[in-house]
C-alpha cells in the first residue's frame, strides 16, 4: 500500500517544530541540552509525540530527540514504504541540520529497529550506544517457526476495515495511556491516532517487514557499543485474539533468545525482561525502566 497524503492533510504540531531535508519539511522536537544525544526512533503507527513522556525525563540529564520520518506524523508525505537507507540517510540529515553532534544513543522501538540498524550499519561512528526497546530485528525468522515469521506477521496484519472498526478502542487507550500528557500534546496525539492517515500510515510501513530484513542482512551486526535491549513479555489483546497460546509461547521465547544474541554480540550489552507490560505500551506502563535503560547506556558511551 503508498500512503501519498496531501499535505494539507497535516496539522500544525502543538510542539516542536521542522527543519528541512532534501527539500521536505521533517517534524522534530528537542528537550535538554548536553551529550551523547539521545535520539527515538518511533515504531510502525508511532510518531515522535508518543516518546514526549520519556523524552521530557531524558532530558533531564541530556538532550533528547523526537521526530517523525518523512511520510509519517507531522512531516511532509511521502510514497510509503521507503527503504531502510532512506530513512537512515534521512535522520542523519535531519540531526545534522539540527546541528546536534555525533555520536548518538539510538533508542528504536519496534519497526524503528530496522532504521536504527542501518543507521548504524552506514555511519558506525557516529553510535554512542543502542537502547533496543523490543526492536525489529533483521534476524527474526531465525527464532520463530515460519507461521511467526516476517512475511506471515505482514498476512496477519489487521485490514484497512478491521482498523477502522477498532477505532473506538483505539481512542479510548489512548485516552487512558497519554492521561498524563499535557493536553496540548494529548488532544492532537488522540486525534491522529484515530485518523485515516493514522491507519494508512501504518498498513503502508508494516508492509515490507520481510523486505527491510532482506536489506539489512548483508550489513554487519550493530558497532560494538553499550547496548541495553528491552523485552515486553505481556500479552495484548489483538495477540490473544490473534494466536494461540502455545503460538505466543513460541514468539516470546524467539523475542528473548534474540535479545539475548544481540546484547551478547558486543563488550557492554545487557538483556532486561519485562513481564508487567506489552510491545505497544512499553513506554507509557513503564517509562521509569526505559529512562533508567537510556541512562545507564548515556553513562557507559559517556
Amino acid at each position: 500500500m503508498t500512503n501519498n497524503i496531501t499535505s494539507s492533510a497535516r496539522p500544525a504540531p502543538p510542539v516542536g517544530g521542522f527543519d528541512e531535508v532534501e527539500g521536505r519539511r521533517i517534524f522534530v522536537h528537542r528537550s535538554g541540552g548536553g551529550g551523547p544525544a539521545v535520539v527515538f526512533l518511533p515504531g510502525a503507527s508511532a510518531i515522535g509525540l508518543d516518546y514526549f513522556g520519556v523524552q521530557q525525563e531524558v532530558a533531564r540529564f541530556t538532550t533528547a530527540v523526537v521526530y517523525d520520518r518523512g511520510g509519517t506524523g507531522y512531516s511532509d508525505p511521502l510514497p510509503l514504504p521507503r527503504s531502510a537507507t532512506s530513512v537512515a540517510s534521512e535522520l542523519r540529515e535531519l540531526l545534522r541540520a539540527q546541528d546536534i553532534p555525533a555520536p548518538y544513543v539510538l533508542v528504536p522501538h519496534s519497526l524503528g529497529g530496522a532504521y536504527a540498524h542501518r543507521f548504524a550499519q552506514l555511519y558506525p561512528s557516529e553510535v554512542a550506544g543502542l537502547v533496543w526497546l523490543d526492536a525489529f530485528h533483521r534476524d527474526w525468522d531465525d527464532f520463530v517457526p515460519p507461521e511467526l515469521g516476517l512475511a506471515a506477521s505482514e498476512r496477519m496484519a489487521p485490514t484497512l476495515e478491521q482498523l477502522r472498526q477498532g477505532l473506538p478502542a483505539i481512542r479510548a487507550m489512548c485516552v487512558e495511556l497519554l492521561a498524563d500528557f499535557p493536553a496540548q500534546v494529548r488532544e492532537p496525539l488522540i486525534e491522529y491516532h484515530v485518523s485515516d492517515t493514522w491507519i494508512e500510515v501504518g498498513l503502508a510501513e508494516r508492509g515490507t517487514l520481510a523486505e527491510l530484513a532482506d536489506e539489512l542482512r548483508p550489513g554487519p551486526n550493530v558497532p560494538d557499543v553499550p547496548v541495553i535491549a528491552l523485552t515486553a513479555l505481556g500479552v495484548d489483546a489483538g495477540q490473544q485474539a490473534l494466536m494461540s497460546e502455545r503460538s505466543l509461547h513460541q514468539m516470546h521465547d524467539g523475542k528473548t533468545k534474540m535479545a539475548e544474541a544481540l546484547v551478547s554480540a558486543v563488550s557492554h550489552g545487557e538483556h532486561r525482561i519485562l513481564t508487567d507490560t506489552d510491545h505497544s505500551r512499553l513506554c507509557f506502563d513503564r517509562p521509569d525502566a526505559v529512562v533508567q535503560a537510556i541512562r545507564d547506556v548515556v553513562n557507559l558511551a559517556a
